[in-house]
């Protein structure tokens, strides 16, 4: 229509971290956009959709994309390590944002933000033509400074190695938020699964302080248990649950509450008989 302004949708993480509140995503290892459609409906800021570990395709991660904005909720996309093209589609499908896994060193992390951040902080190749940029309605300078302010990325600090160096990692030019993986991380330092590793605390700590000396935002995966000691600890991005854990715990509860009662019902039965009887 002829006289109307396109922009850029706000993010909605960005709004609430620059307000001085937690942003709350949940992790979706499903591909259907319809659980994406329920975990937006359900009050999370953010669906993170993944590529890294999952065999997603491109045309399913638009869906959820699409699904997230229904509810004007954020979509991160994790991508699998590869070429800048990789890390620029899921935000020219409109994708919020990116997370980066295994960031390894300074020299990596310049890397992605020359790939992912338009001048002047880095190169990432122009389009304009999709969906964030509102196919082309949006005006070349005002696409490439929306870009910059409205979507973010995501670097994970999930080895050892990074932590030589570590706070010029997070002090980059750039660079959005820096999200600790504790899970690879514990691989990382010989102590699989050891969640509670001296070393596993000591560096979740220190991501937390360097990222509010350096103005950058920090976040990890949580859980509801864990949640209020990691806002305390300066993390303002959480991502709790998944949905295949809750599909699981659901369907086996089902299954459970069922094989219980039934069993109560057949033992009553045949106690009543005077026989003995198994399930």
């Amino acid at each position: 229509m002829q006289g109307r302004t396109y922009a850029m949708r706000p993010s909605r993480v960005l709004r609430k971290l620059r307000a001085g509140k937690v942003a709350l995503c949940t992790k979706l290892n499903l591909s259907d956009a319809r659980g994406a459609e329920i975990a937006a409906m359900s009050g999370f800021d953010c669906i993170w959709t993944d590529m890294e570990h999952v065999g997603n395709d491109w045309s399913s991660v638009e869906k959820q994309i699409m699904a997230g904005k229904m509810y004007d909720v954020d979509t991160i996309v994790r991508v699998a390590r590869g070429s800048y093209s990789d890390y620029i589609r899921p935000y020219e499908m409109d994708a919020t944002s990116i997370m980066v896994p295994h960031i390894m060193s300074l020299k990596d992390a310049k890397a992605v933000v020359r790939s992912t951040k338009f001048h002047p902080l880095g190169l990432r190749p122009v389009d304009g033509g999709n969906a964030d940029g509102a196919y082309c309605h949006i005006e070349f300078m005002d696409y490439i400074r929306q870009a910059n302010e409205e979507r973010f990325n995501v670097l994970q600090i999930e080895d050892v190695e990074a932590l030589e160096e570590l706070e010029e990692i997070i002090a980059l030019p750039g660079l959005d938020m820096i999200f600790f993986g504790p899970g690879d991380f514990s691989q990382s330092i010989g102590a699989p699964g050891q969640m509670n590793h001296p070393l596993l605390i000591e560096t979740r700590k220190q991501i937390a302080e360097l990222s509010i000396k350096h103005n950058k935002y920090a976040g990890t995966v949580g859980s509801i248990d864990n949640y209020a000691e990691l806002v305390d600890m300066g993390y303002r991005f959480i991502s709790v649950g998944a949905d295949v854990i809750a599909l699981g715990q659901y369907y086996r509860g089902i299954v459970d509450e069922i094989e219980k009662r039934v069993s109560g019902r057949i033992q009553s039965v045949y106690a009543e008989s005077g026989k003995e009887g198994e399930v």
